[in-house]
């Protein structure tokens, strides 16, 4: 929770880590404006994109656009614990992906070094009925299985926003699927096969831990039409507390909301217990309600997000608006919306506005308001 008359203690300086294989330059530039904001907001200063070839006299708070895999790693970039960056760190590869979501679909199954069944067994319950393996064998005995209950969505575990997701609904289906399937990458990150569902909606349940500073949300992503008409994410609108998720679900809250919020604290929990060498400062959720092949009601988180994404200008407004006073929630958003044509509305934050080489012309802002009787 914040406190708003917090004195801000310059504690060193923040920088910029690119990480991931592929940031736009629309990414790259919001980023950056959020590190900004973040240097401000703890009273640090802004350095700009971090160089392994300095020697850094102070103590560095990095905003990494990837989260930051394996121990060693963080420890050269000197990441103790979750007050040292905007993101998260994690031992192995597969524990940043979908993949520790569900069981192995027999004890013996093929499984990394680092697996945890005993995270798996916290989350049962509050995530989609499935599981997780890592070899084709394993695959097609858990397709198999599933698919007595109806359709079955394959999952890779590295994509992002839906990319290369199939939905099976035969044997055959299935056995042409895993036919593409790297075995290698297989074999390190895992793939997820889980009951697909109609009539979705996906809710968004995070927190983000900035100077001593917690906050707590839920929210839902709208589309938009990209500048080829494509049907594309265009933003996020979050209900933020001031607090924990004790403090979020004492917001007078749909139910619908509540148990996905329940839902993600379960699993964030389990995360903070089950692995060793874990800690995050930005913890996000997404999870999906919706009918099974049995027509059965279903709610569960699908993934985790443990580094800066597309909520997080959101996130830092919200701390900002806290930190100049704004009591017990607000409303925060972030919009992207694609041409030149577009209208910005007064009060917004504008975090980029230009042309990107990937994707034409983008507009990202960020807005803040009060939330019901909040002042």
């Amino acid at each position: 929770m914040i406190n708003a008359d917090q004195p801000h203690t310059p504690r060193g300086a923040v920088v910029t880590l690119a990480n991931r294989p592929s940031e736009p330059l629309h990414e790259r530039a919001v980023h950056e404006q959020l590190a900004r904001r973040l240097a401000v907001l703890q009273g640090m200063t802004f350095l700009g994109a971090y160089d392994r070839s300095v020697e850094y006299p102070q103590h560095l708070y990095f905003v990494p656009s990837g989260t930051i895999v394996g121990t060693s790693t963080a420890r050269e970039l000197g990441l103790d614990g979750e007050e040292d960056l905007f993101g998260g760190v994690v031992p192995q590869p597969f524990i940043e992906t979908k993949a520790i979501s569900h069981p192995l679909v027999r004890p013996d199954a093929d499984a990394p070094i680092g697996w945890s069944r005993d995270f798996v067994s916290r989350v049962i319950g509050s995530v989609l009925p499935g599981y997780s393996m890592f070899s084709l064998n394993d695959a097609r005995e858990a397709g198999r299985r599933l698919l007595h209950e109806g359709a079955v969505r394959l999952k890779p575990v590295r994509a992002t926003g839906g990319r290369g997701q199939e939905r099976i609904t035969t044997v055959q289906a299935l056995d042409q699927a895993l036919a593409h399937i790297d075995e290698k990458e297989l074999a390190q990150y895992g793939l997820v096969l889980e009951a697909n569902l109609e009539q979705v909606t996906t809710f968004s349940v995070g927190q983000i831990r900035v100077a001593g500073n917690t906050l707590s949300y839920y929210g839902t992503q709208r589309l938009t039409s990209d500048n080829s008409g494509e049907t594309v994410y265009g933003g996020s609108d979050l209900v933020v507390s001031n607090g924990d998720f004790d403090a979020l679900l004492a917001l007078d809250l749909p139910e619908k909301v509540r148990l996905a919020v329940s839902q993600a604290q379960i699993y964030d929990d389990a995360a903070s217990a089950c692995f060793r060498g874990f800690f995050a400062s930005r913890r996000n959720y997404d999870i999906a309600q919706g009918i099974d092949g049995r027509g059965r009601a279903c709610s569960g988180v699908l993934e985790q997000s443990w580094r800066i994404g597309g909520a997080s200008g959101a996130e830092i407004a919200a701390l900002d608006a806290f930190r100049q006073g704004a009591r017990g929630a607000v409303r925060a958003s972030t919009v992207e919306v694609y041409g030149e044509a577009q209208t910005i509305p007064d009060g917004a934050t504008v975090l980029f506005r230009g042309e990107d080489a990937e994707v034409g012309f983008i507009t990202k802002y960020v807005t803040v308001e009060a939330y019901g009787d909040a002042k």
